[in-house]
């Protein structure tokens, strides 16, 4: 089985995302792409002065490898500019470590998809998750990723943080009313209910077979929970009984 790459760590995101020539210049295809794990080497090094020691310590990868990925950088940055061509900053598949930082979705992206994360699953207590693992969509399809730390925010500022970090639609297992109405009012929709993988349910999800519940309730009661009825789409009835959180058949709708 071959090793899972390890996620550099980025400091923040690009604020601006395209650079080229003006009226007259190179057509769009022809951009160069500098990844975003690219872009961070230019910024530690060229304009913050790190040694290459120092941002590979930062970026949690090895020396060598940061060495790669900044002589990589160095010759895009130089042919976009020799060549005039335009300049794409995106793609990756990161951890951004500094939510002060911008989180700024990339200007062909046609949607942002937020998933309570832990070491690849979903969280099952949307309240309490430490991390979310955000998804940029582009042509149907995932374009870049990236994880981020909710430094310890709780359910009453969870959806304040999906809307400052521009997402549309949030993956999640359990979740309580109040912060379900906090969504709402943040415009972020909601598919909760889901257990597993968080990139198989956003695979899931964008192909249009996601199983999960529009109003899964979530209330912690000491060291245990339970979540409410839920209904089966189609159905004008409640299932008998109630189900756990993260239980992900218990509703089926297909997306347009």
């Amino acid at each position: 089985m071959a090793r899972p790459c390890k996620k550099r760590r980025i400091g923040g995101t690009p604020g601006c995302r395209r650079f080229g020539p003006g009226r007259g210049g190179c057509p769009a295809e022809s951009a160069v792409t500098l990844s975003v794990e690219e872009y961070e080497t230019l910024r530690r090094i060229d304009y913050e002065g790190l040694s290459q020691a120092d941002c590979a310590a930062v970026m949690a990868a090895g020396r060598t490898t940061v060495q790669a990925i900044y002589r990589s950088a160095r010759k895009k940055l130089a042919t976009a500019l020799v060549e005039a061509r335009p300049l794409i900053i995106g793609g990756g598949d990161y951890i951004l470590t500094s939510v002060a930082a911008p989180i700024s979705k990339g200007e062909n992206m046609e949607q942002r998809i937020a998933v309570t994360y832990d070491d690849g699953q979903i969280f099952q207590h949307f309240g309490h998750t430490s991390q979310f693992k955000i998804y940029d969509i582009q042509d149907g399809a995932v374009a870049e990723t990236a994880v981020v730390d909710t430094n310890g925010q709780g359910h009453g500022a969870l959806g304040g943080f999906l809307k400052n970090a521009d997402v549309d639609a949030l993956i999640c297992g359990g979740i309580g009313g109040g912060a379900r109405m906090a969504l709402a009012d943040a415009g972020v929709a909601l598919y909760a209910g889901v257990s597993g993988e968080a990139d198989a349910a956003v695979a899931a999800l964008l192909a249009g077979t996601a199983a999960y519940q529009t109003e899964a309730n979530c209330d912690h009661h000491g060291e245990g929970h339970h979540c409410g009825h839920h209904h089966r789409h189609g159905e004008g009835h409640p299932h008998d009984g109630q189900h756990h959180c993260g239980h992900a058949g218990a509703h089926r709708e297909t997306q347009a």
